[in-house]
């Protein structure tokens, strides 16, 4: 696709963070993880792939039997949470990752 560098885990996680301080918009994140996830030519480890899924769409609304928007599909909390199993995935990874050099 384009011969940017792929984001790693860090970038990743700066995304998340982004989002949950205020400093990233959900249509910034959602832009940006669907630019990287629909990139076929590129191959993600576990994590970084289930969390491009979660950013890709992070934007979409809920609405009601009108059509209005009344909120998130993804509440703000639920970003929060995405933040911390986000961490707790990364962290069992690095985790399984030093056990399997010793």
């Amino acid at each position: 696709m384009s011969r940017e560098r792929q984001p790693g885990l860090d970038e990743i996680e700066a995304r998340l963070v982004g989002l949950v301080d205020g400093s990233m918009t959900r249509d910034e994140a959602d832009r940006w993880a669907g630019r990287w996830y629909t990139d076929d030519s590129l191959d993600w480890d576990d994590v970084s792939l289930w969390a491009l899924e979660e950013l890709f769409g992070i934007d979409l609304q809920q609405t009601d039997e009108h059509g209005t928007p009344v909120g998130y599909l993804q509440p703000d909390d639920g970003v929060a949470e995405l933040l911390d199993e986000f961490r707790r995935r990364r962290g069992d990874r690095t985790c399984r990752a030093g056990s399997a050099e010793k």
